[in-house]
């Protein structure tokens, strides 16, 4: 989705063209990743890092950044509370504290559509909640991929749920994360328990 890999079948569109027909640059502009893994043996600042952010959007071989970049970049940095690390370098920093940088480069993108993988990896509960309720807020398309189907559920408007790299089902959560489909997707027996007084549901996991 991100133009990694070239589709075998089939097209990604953004706005109704393949992205294969955008150049590098365009793409930039308009699609933002976040990987699970990043490198951290670099010695670049907070600040230097969220605002590499901005290079989709520079002059040709100008290193400089206008006003209105440094307010994006430092827009990107008070969303992410990371205020305090502005001056650490990134290979100084816990890996959640190195997740939360990378989002705010993202962020700092301005893209379209953003694309995490695993966002709430090497986060504590209360940073998975801060992050996820971020999430939530941005007025932009947000694709993410992840393993705790209870979050998910809680957070998604949509799910895609895949068995073996091949689509199980894709729509609403409640239709999606059904207890069959869980079954059958991750060889458990699945089962949604009511939690009181709340009355919500929580999805429970057995082996058979």
């Amino acid at each position: 989705m991100y133009r990694y890999y070239k589709p075998t079948t089939g097209k990604i569109k953004i706005n109704g063209i393949d992205i294969w027909k955008l150049t590098s640059r365009q793409v930039a502009c308009s699609i933002a990743t976040v990987l699970q893994e990043n490198s951290s043996d670099f010695s670049l600042t907070v600040m230097e890092i969220v605002t590499l952010g901005r290079t989709p959007y520079s002059k040709w071989l100008s290193n400089s950044n206008s006003e209105n970049d440094k307010k994006i970049v430092q827009s990107s940095i008070d969303r992410l509370s990371l205020n305090k690390f502005e001056n650490r370098h990134l290979n100084t920093l816990s890996g959640g504290e190195r997740q939360r940088v990378m989002v705010a480069r993202a962020l700092a993108q301005e893209p379209d559509i953003l694309i995490l993988d695993e966002p709430t990896n090497h986060l504590d509960i209360r940073q998975q909640l801060e992050i996820l309720n971020l999430l939530k807020d941005l007025s932009i398309t947000v694709v993410t991929s992840l393993h705790d189907l209870n979050m998910a559920r809680s957070n998604c408007d949509e799910i895609l749920l895949l068995k073996d790299g091949f689509t199980l089902g894709f729509g609403k959560p409640n239709l999606i994360l059904s207890e069959s489909n869980i079954s059958e997707a991750f060889r458990v027996k699945a089962c949604h328990e009511l939690l009181t007084p709340s009355n919500s549901k929580q999805i429970t996991f057995h082996l058979h």
